[in-house]
């Protein structure tokens, strides 16, 4: 088997999530950092790969891309226990995805760019704080939840899980207080507890 390739921007969230399923399942991979601050997506190397110009993308194998974090995810959690087999609890799965693409990671993922990757916090302030409003009731929204559930789908880890995680527990890096979620906190912890567990700065 080809040895799996992730370009990738360390710093990612989205990056992130593929790092750390792809640890949990023991798979091995080459991952290529590419700086997105530096616009190294944008050369037509990379659009030859990905034409939409954003990491991540995972080279499945030789000249095959696959681009967009959750569904590298499903790809890589077929028929693995992190994609649950039934199909309730896997329509469920994919409704968190499509709620943290839609609903929580461009209101948690952009404050944290602007703040603690670009620096340009002063720049962006009225954007920041417009984004925030929307991410907080994303984050109500999580920790009613989680109130009752101590993991997204099915009472298991699965990788709703891991594509809520990767911009939530570092949402104190876009301005967020993290304080009032008590929930949320809890099941940070649990995700952390996991095996294979990897932080998002290990590369």
């Amino acid at each position: 088997m080809e040895t799996l390739r992730l370009f990738d921007f360390l710093p990612s969230g989205n990056g992130y999530k593929i790092r750390l399923l792809l640890t949990q399942l023991g798979i091995p991979f080459e991952r290529i950092n590419l700086d997105i601050t530096k616009g190294e997506t944008r050369s037509p190397d990379f659009l030859s790969k990905n034409p939409n110009g954003k990491i991540p993308v995972l080279e499945v194998q030789p000249g095959q891309y696959l681009a967009e974090s959750n569904a590298i995810l499903i790809y890589l959690s077929e028929g693995t226990e992190y994609l649950p087999y039934d199909r309730w609890q896997r329509a469920q799965v994919l409704q968190w995805l499509f709620f943290e693409q839609f609903s929580h990671e461009p209101y948690i993922a952009s404050p944290r760019f602007w703040i603690s990757i670009l620096k340009t916090h002063e720049e962006h302030q009225a954007e920041i704080e417009k984004r925030q409003q929307q991410g907080y009731a994303a984050l109500r929204l999580m920790e009613n939840h989680l109130q009752t559930n101590n993991f997204f789908v099915g009472g298991r880890y699965s990788i709703a899980d891991i594509s809520l995680f990767a911009y939530t527990h570092v949402a104190p890096e876009g301005g967020y207080d993290l304080t009032p979620f008590p929930a949320i906190g809890a099941w940070i912890d649990r995700i952390k507890s996991q095996p294979g567990y990897i932080d998002i700065t290990e590369d």
